[in-house]
């Protein structure tokens, strides 16, 4: 995690950039920021950013796991998972046999 105190990241040289952002995201940042989530619109961001860099190296080992075991499963190989483990289409209920009284 960033150690961000006064709108600026602790022990980081820092370069100024300049990206475009859909406005619903800016909006949501902005209100991030109101509500004290980030000093700053600018360390919400940078933190953002470095969740996002420690994340990565899983999604290329997950990749990479999937690749040894073969590829990604197949439709057939997804429906006989789901019939093993009980995730097949919803059963209908069965009918109830009429107790003769």
């Amino acid at each position: 995690m960033l150690a961000i105190s006064s709108g600026m990241i602790d022990g980081m040289t820092v370069s100024k950039i300049a990206v475009s952002l859909p406005a619903e995201v800016v909006e949501h940042v902005r209100r991030a920021v109101r509500r004290g989530a980030a000093p700053s619109v600018s360390a919400y961001v940078a933190q953002a950013l470095a969740e996002k860099e420690q994340r990565d190296p899983l999604d290329t080992l997950l990749e990479e796991m999937i690749a040894a075991s073969g590829g990604p499963l197949t439709e057939e190989e997804l429906r006989e998972a789901d019939r093993v483990l009980g995730y097949g289409p919803p059963r209908r209920p069965r009918a109830r046999a009429r107790r003769s009284t």
